[in-house]
């Protein structure tokens, strides 16, 4: 690849012997030269890598998360929808939401990523499939209501005659005492809650709540793994057999 193109790339290490060249450009080295990854890199090629690189910025961060919190309310719409509509569980879902994340984060960023970002992406994703148990457990109060009331047919009261003048009187109604009132947000925060630990509340069945467990990690570890910054350790120069440290290092 000709230095004037995109950034060179580095796919087999090789190491100074007689007639060197660079891994990049293929002209032989000569003075001083860099290892990229342990690869040869003349000085005009590492420096080109260094100029290269996209820098974490702010901006950069503050979108990736945009795309992420984007992603997860998709996967979350995604896993919660699936459940409801089909009334099978599938755990297998939290991967896709992973996926989902990390591609949308690392797409918002410019391809930046980094330890911070692995953070996040984690995070949504946890939030994402955990939260997905609150729309779902409604589902299944509302769905367990309506049975029961479809079984309950009300029986119409009897109209009694008032003894004076014939006239049929209705019964007073029974005032059933009022529940007391929660604060909004304060039942919000509650059903956040809940939702946050439904992932260790599945543990009641040990056996299917591991595998949930598992199913969700991995998904988590996908995040992670595409939003991890690209590794790249430049050192050099070197210069007869000397070794030295180029002061920048990208992991």
């Amino acid at each position: 690849m000709s230095p004037t193109g995109p950034a060179p790339q580095f796919g087999t290490a090789e190491y100074a012997s007689g007639g060197e060249t660079c891994k990049s450009c293929k002209q032989p080295i000569s003075g001083s030269y860099y290892r990229i990854n342990g690869m040869l890199a003349c000085e005009r090629c590492a420096l080109q890598v260094q100029q290269q690189i996209p820098k974490d910025t702010h901006i950069a961060y503050v979108r990736a998360i945009t795309f992420g919190i984007g992603a997860a309310i998709l996967g979350f719409a995604l896993f919660a929808g699936f459940v409801i509509v089909t009334g099978i569980t599938l755990g297998y879902i939290s991967l896709a939401v992973g996926f989902l994340i990390g591609k949308a984060m690392k797409l918002g960023s410019g391809g930046i990523g980094g330890r911070r970002y692995q953070i996040a992406a984690a995070a949504l994703t946890y939030a994402a499939v955990s939260m997905a148990a609150v729309p779902i457990y409604f589902h299944y109060i509302n769905k367990d209501k309506e049975a029961r009331l479809s079984h309950m047919a009300p029986k119409p009261a009897a109209p009694q005659a008032d003894s004076q003048d014939g006239t049929v009187d209705n019964p007073p109604l029974a005032q059933s005492p009022q529940a007391p009132k929660m604060n909004p947000w304060a039942a919000l925060g509650m059903v956040a809650l809940l939702g946050l630990a439904s992932p260790f509340l599945e543990l009641q069945d040990l056996f299917h709540g591991l595998i949930g467990l598992v199913i969700l990690f991995v998904g988590i570890r996908i995040a992670w793994q595409l939003t991890a910054g690209p590794r790249l350790e430049m050192l050099g120069p070197f210069q007869d057999g000397s070794i030295g440290a180029l002061p920048f290092a990208a992991t």
